[in-house]
């Protein structure tokens, strides 16, 4: 998986896997949302840190409170897709997510979606994020 940041739009390069099709050789819809978070933790990691860090040095946690996904178009067996994420929107304790998925040979977009996610602490309890993250999001969200 190679992956590339232009702006605040991360691109995330996946081979659809033989697992992931069902028995019409067609991608089954709850993989999109296993790419969604591939492509979140990369633009994460592109905008200077990781999640595992988020967790594990400040003790907090992203929760996804709504996810959606519009599928456009079959991905099938052995395609070469590219997960494009960027951010939507943040506030203190809310982060919002878009993607969107292509495939990689001729363009066509294969599904569209969002996750909206909340902050919170060990014990899911509403929190704001740490001002370093923040300041990160907001810059991304103003490029874009």
């Amino acid at each position: 998986m190679s992956d590339v940041i232009t702006k605040t739009a991360s691109e995330s390069r996946l081979r659809v896997r033989y697992a992931e099709t069902d028995r019409m050789g067609v991608v089954y819809h709850s993989n999109y949302f296993i790419w969604f978070e591939i492509g979140r933790v990369e633009l994460m990691r592109q905008l200077g840190f990781a999640y595992r860090d988020i967790e594990q040095q400040d003790g907090c946690y992203i929760a996804v409170v709504d996810a959606r996904c519009r599928y456009k178009a079959p991905a099938r067996y052995d395609d070469e897709i590219v997960v494009r994420t960027h951010l939507k929107n943040v506030r203190e304790s809310l982060i919002h997510f878009g993607y969107q998925v292509v495939r990689e040979s001729d363009g066509t977009l294969l599904a569209e979606g969002e996750t909206t996610h909340i902050v919170t602490d060990a014990n899911m309890q509403k929190r704001e994020l740490p001002q370093k993250y923040m300041a990160a999001f907001k810059k991304a969200v103003r490029q874009r």
